[in-house]
Formats: structure tokens, C-alpha cells, sequence
């Protein structure tokens, strides 16, 4: 027969759990990690339980000072989980009680493990906002103006059905993305906002008839003030929800700027190139230098979006309050916090270490009629209704077309046998390098707007 073991919580069954029924339910595997806030909300707690009066101040201290030496031996990697404990908050709690004595065992008063977990993981996920997610955005996108201040003039083709649509600059091209992230920083910053509200002291789910002090604990910790209803403090996972959805709107950013660069490092388009220390080769083919990094960037992604589903899946039918089947919210907010962070980065680095190669950008805009936009707006200019200017600019463009020819290599008779209102300034208005120069519109693509945005962008990331 398997062997069973004793818990904490067993006093009431008749019979020992299972040892299948053990290892089925313990989280201590993965929660661990959770140490940190654990003790951090238990240090808190104990204190607020001082002030009112519920333990005396001599074990309050003693639960410090214990705590503070099991962190010291966490730290050090000489503290040994007791795999007998399910959980990181049963743990901490033998642990303790081991060092301590008595003391160890009056930490939990007014307290439950539903509660102290929901207040486990809000500290962890404000933490992950704003000790990495955050900084590693901000770091991201210094890397994209550092690299758009070095290309701002640099020419290239845009792309529209990823066909030849307009030039732009690098620097342009680049500083979209910096948009996306800075999105990606408001919505962090949006969720945390929501997430920064204490529910120690819910309980179980229906708070305590013990007379503690909730504002004290917010306090203590740094919210901005307590969960209203306790029933909901318990059981409320949107802050993880909401995390994960942040992230996955982040990785999608990273998923498409990967994508433009995999395509831009080809022999097709040798818009850029990677340095070699974020590439790899081939096993058979010697002259293989292949973006891997970009395309694991590009597959991970697939993680963040998984554990966003699953969430949603996890929380879609729980009735009220605290169910079991939220044990597994840790597997895929961890999951996610550690791929995107990986994610970013190594981006970071990536933008970094890649050039643009600006002769090649130079030429890619040669070809594709990318001025035809510009001409029909010449043709307003001169008084043309824009429609009818579109339809002398695509009769223009075919003919050349027809003769493999551009638009600035047309002759002025050609011209104007289109339109007689074409004049010999048309030429000052072709070309690619000529159409970036007249880029007006606050936020175009042009070297003076980009230079506007840049100097905006290093004041927004400074610091």
C-alpha cells in the first residue's frame, strides 16, 4: 500500500491522504518561487497582529528575525524544501514553526492560505511589471531610437500587402515599433494601477471576526488600499488576466518586428544584417547563417499566447469564490513572465547588434513607382481634384511600367500628354530621396519629422 503522510489541515478525516493524491496536489514544485512575497506579507501580517493586540510583540519579533534567517539560507541555497509540504505558504509556515517554537504557530491567525496566495501573486505581478517588464520595455525601445537616430535619413521602401507602397526613412520605420511598445508600457502600467489593492485579511473569503487592521497591512506593503468585497479578494485572478493579456500584446510586437527582420536579413531583400553572435549556421550547409533568435522570438510567442488562453480557460467557469482549479494560475503566469522577459531582452541586443545596410535600402527604392503618391499630390497642387489625379497617375505609371521605366525617367512631352498642367518641377518631386524631403504631416516618415520624434522619444526614455 502506498505510504501516506499527515497534514496540517487533516484533523477532521478519518484517513490519511493518498500518497497519488499528494503528489497530485502539491504546487510546492513551482510556487516556490513565491518565497519572497510569502515572508514579505507574513512579516506584514505579523506585525499588524502585534499592533492590535492579537500576538504580542516578542513573537512578532520572533516571526521576523526566524523569517529573516530562512531568507538568509534561501539565499545562500542551504535552505531545504520539505517536499512533505504541499505548498510555498505550508513551507515557510513548518519551517518557521521548526526554528521558533510557538510563536510559528500563531503567525495564521485571521488568516487563510486563500487569501495569503492572493496576495502572493499581486506582489509578484507588481513586481514583474515594474522590475523587469517595464525597464526591459524602456531598454527596448532606447535600443529602436539609438538604432532610428543612426538611420533617421536612411531611405527605404515601405510595404503595403507587403508590396512597394511609399519610401520612407529608417529612422520612421524603426520608431513604429517604439510606438507598439510604448502601448505595451501603458497597459502594464494600466494593469498594475487595478492590480495595487491588498486582500489579506478576506480570509478564507468571508474576512475574520478577529479585529485586525487591513489598512495597515496595505500600508505595509506598499497598495494603494484594500479589496473591497472579501469574497471577490479571494477568488479575483483578472490581475493575472490582465498581465497575460498585456504580454501578449507585447509578444505580438516582438513576433512582428522579428518577422520584418528574418525577411530583411534574406539575400532577398538584405535590408539588414544581424550580427554573427545572434545567428547560427547549419550542420550541413557551410555558408548557412540563419536569424535563430528572431525566429525563437517568433515561436515563443506561441507560450504567451497559450498562457493567456489558458487562463481564460482556467477562470471561465469557477462558481464563487475560491476553487482548487486556481492553483494552476501560477503555471501560466510564470510560464509567461519568463518568455517575454527572455524575449525582450534579447531584442534589445538584437537591435542593437544590426546594421541596416543603407546602400541596399537606397536601391530597393529605385524600383516599384513608390513617387506615384507624391505626383498625384503634385497634381493637387497644381488644382487636379485628387481622384482625377489618381486615375493620370496609374495611366502614367502603366505606361511606364510598359516601357520598364520609372516615373522620373519619363520625358515632360510624356508628361503632358496625361495632364498639360505637369510642369519641368515635376522632377523635384520624384525620385525617392526627393519625396522623404517633402514629407509634411506632423508624425510622417520624413528626416525632419523623425528628428522631431526622436528628440521626443529620448526625453520619454530617459532616466
Amino acid at each position: 500500500m502506498a505510504k501516506t503522510r499527515q497534514k496540517s489541515w487533516q484533523a477532521r478525516f478519518s484517513q490519511s491522504a493518498h500518497a497519488l493524491t499528494e503528489s497530485f496536489v502539491e504546487s510546492l514544485s513551482f510556487d516556490h518561487r513565491l518565497w519572497p512575497y510569502d515572508m514579505a506579507g507574513s512579516v506584514a501580517h505579523a506585525e499588524m497582529l502585534a499592533e492590535v493586540g492579537l500576538i504580542s510583540k516578542a513573537d512578532a519579533k520572533a516571526i521576523r528575525k526566524g523569517l529573516e534567517a530562512i531568507e538568509v539560507d534561501i539565499r545562500a541555497g542551504r535552505f531545504r524544501w520539505d517536499p512533505s509540504q504541499e505548498d510555498i505558504h505550508m513551507a515557510i509556515e513548518a519551517a518557521l514553526t521548526k526554528r521558533i517554537g510557538e510563536p510559528g504557530q500563531r503567525l495564521h491567525t485571521a488568516r487563510s492560505r486563500n487569501d495569503q496566495v492572493a496576495l502572493d501573486l499581486r506582489l509578484y505581478t507588481r513586481d514583474a511589471i515594474d522590475l523587469d517588464v517595464l525597464p526591459l520595455l524602456v531598454d527596448l525601445q532606447r535600443a529602436l531610437v539609438a538604432s532610428a537616430e543612426r538611420y533617421q535619413a536612411a531611405v527605404m521602401p515601405s510595404y503595403t500587402h507587403l508590396q512597394r507602397a511609399q519610401p520612407i526613412t529608417a529612422g520612421a520605420y524603426l520608431l513604429a515599433y517604439v510606438e507598439q511598445f510604448e502601448r505595451d508600457r501603458e497597459r502594464f502600467a494600466d494593469a498594475r494601477r487595478r492590480m495595487n489593492f491588498c486582500p489579506l485579511g478576506s480570509g478564507a473569503l468571508a474576512g475574520t471576526t478577529l479585529p485586525i487592521d487591513r489598512q495597515a497591512v496595505a500600508r505595509k506593503l506598499g497598495f494603494d488600499g484594500v479589496c473591497r468585497n472579501s469574497i471577490d479578494a479571494t477568488s479575483d485572478r483578472d490581475f493575472i488576466t490582465e498581465f497575460l493579456a498585456a504580454a501578449a500584446m507585447c509578444a505580438g510586437h516582438l513576433s512582428r518586428l522579428a518577422e520584418d527582420w528574418i525577411l530583411y536579413a534574406s539575400q532577398e531583400f538584405a535590408f539588414v544584417s544581424i550580427a554573427d553572435a545572434f545567428c547560427t549556421g547549419s550542420s550541413m550547409m557551410p555558408q548557412k547563417k540563419n536569424p535563430d533568435v528572431l525566429e525563437l522570438v517568433r515561436g515563443k510567442v506561441g507560450r504567451v499566447y497559450a498562457a493567456l488562453t489558458g487562463m481564460l480557460t482556467l477562470t471561465k467557469g469557477l462558481p464563487q469564490a475560491y476553487n482548487r482549479d486556481l492553483q494552476e494560475d501560477k503555471v501560466f503566469l510564470f510560464s509567461a513572465h519568463d518568455t517575454l522577459s527572455a524575449c525582450l531582452r534579447i531584442m534589445a541586443e538584437v537591435v542593437r547588434h544590426t546594421a541596416f545596410n543603407v546602400d541596399r535600402l537606397c536601391e530597393a527604392t529605385c524600383r516599384g513607382f513608390l513617387d506615384a503618391t507624391v505626383l498625384a499630390e503634385y497634381l493637387v497642387g497644381k488644382g487636379v481634384p485628387f481622384r482625377l489625379a489618381h486615375q493620370y497617375v496609374g495611366r502614367l505609371v502603366a505606361g511606364a511600367e510598359k516601357q520598364n521605366r520609372e516615373l522620373a525617367d519619363l520625358p515632360l512631352d510624356e508628361f503632358r500628354v496625361v495632364c498639360d498642367r505637369i510642369g519641368p518641377d515635376v522632377y523635384g518631386y520624384l525620385g525617392s530621396a526627393n519625396v522623404v524631403k517633402r514629407y509634411r504631416s506632423e508624425g510622417s516618415a520624413g528626416p525632419a519629422s523623425v528628428a522631431r520624434q526622436i528628440r521626443f522619444w529620448k526625453k520619454r526614455t530617459a532616466g
